[in-house]
């Protein structure tokens, strides 16, 4: 379910789900000169996570030369909460301080509110707007149809349900001249002085359908540049059992998303794999990737209570709402 329990046996990494990275998304604002990046955590929110972890650092990387290293890194770490409120903080490394899971020196957002109502608190500062809290799970998917044999049940199992959001959004200027970027997340926890990465990704939906239960905490502690050479050949042997595939045609299908990046030409329209936007039905391409063509689409289209405007993401579903279905 895209990135959504990404842990073991269909849990969240850690069995913590304030350290689940559900998605990744990278589009151009509608304003044609900002880009928009976003993070979703804690699936189901606020149901198995109230808040964000406060020994959590939560991670958005850029690549911005095509090597799959980071070369710009905003990082955001939370107050511990006090009285159902929390704050967090937004900092910025560039270069090879960047490639560090470590927060940067640079703090451009000091101790912003996070959202935990329906109105969403927005910071500026400087070209930044920024804002993190609970919002509607943009994600779309008929989980139940996939999970029993491809037997549609025609209902979109994340409709009602609310994630905790990160959104950044700057002038094109700020992740460089090259319109072409990367851009992956990752979550990472401290535990006895250092940061253990706890969940990382970019593309929807890889850990649930290539890797084995076993490899799942592997995956999240490793880092993208490195995925070619460490799952190549596993995630080729799943193609040809799943779809039908060749060798070749596996390495070529699997260069789309291998290293976990995601690319996006800002020169070019936003559509997924090229960045991706809010409505791209990923859920569908995926399928179409691991079967080999054969199964097209589950027949579930993008929510309508996403926003026009900053933060993008929809309000929150009512708790009571959410929690019934979740």
């Amino acid at each position: 379910m895209s990135h959504h329990l990404s842990g073991p046996d269909l849990r969240s990494p850690g069995d913590d789900a304030r350290l689940d990275l559900t998605d990744v998304f990278a589009f151009t604002a509608p304003s044609g000169d900002r880009t928009v990046l976003i993070m979703n955590v804690n699936p189901f929110a606020p149901t198995r996570g109230e808040h964000f972890h406060p020994d959590a650092v939560y991670r958005i990387n850029v690549d911005t030369d095509g090597d799959s290293q980071a070369d710009v890194a905003f990082s955001f770490v939370f107050s511990p909460p006090v009285d159902g409120g929390q704050t967090v903080s937004v900092h910025r490394s560039l270069g090879r301080r960047a490639q560090s899971h470590e927060p940067g020196v640079e703090r451009l957002v000091a101790d912003a509110p996070v959202s935990f109502g329906s109105d969403p608190a927005i910071v500026t500062a400087g070209g930044l707007t920024f804002s993190a809290g609970i919002r509607s799970d943009p994600f779309f998917a008929d989980l139940d149809g996939i999970v029993h044999d491809f037997q549609w049940t025609g209902r979109d199992s994340m409709a009602d349900q609310n994630v905790f959001g990160i959104v950044l959004e700057m002038p094109n200027a700020e992740l460089g001249s090259n319109p072409l970027i990367g851009v992956w997340a990752r979550v990472s926890l401290r535990r006895d002085g250092q940061l253990v990465s706890m969940d990382r990704g970019a593309h929807p939906s890889l850990t649930a359908y290539f890797n084995s239960e076993d490899a799942k905490d592997t995956y999240n502690a490793r880092e993208p540049a490195d995925d070619w050479e460490n799952y190549r050949d596993a995630w080729t042997a799943v193609l040809q059992h799943t779809g039908g595939y060749g060798v070749e045609d596996a390495h070529r299908v699997l260069r789309q998303v291998l290293p976990d990046i995601l690319r996006y030409d800002r020169s070019r329209p936003v559509a997924y794999p090229n960045g991706r936007k809010l409505t791209d039905d990923v859920t569908s391409a995926r399928l179409n990737m691991v079967s080999g063509g054969r199964i097209t689409t589950d027949h579930i289209g993008p929510h309508h209570d996403l926003l026009d405007r900053f933060p993008y993401l929809g309000n929150p579903h009512p708790v009571g709402a959410a929690a019934m279905s979740g």
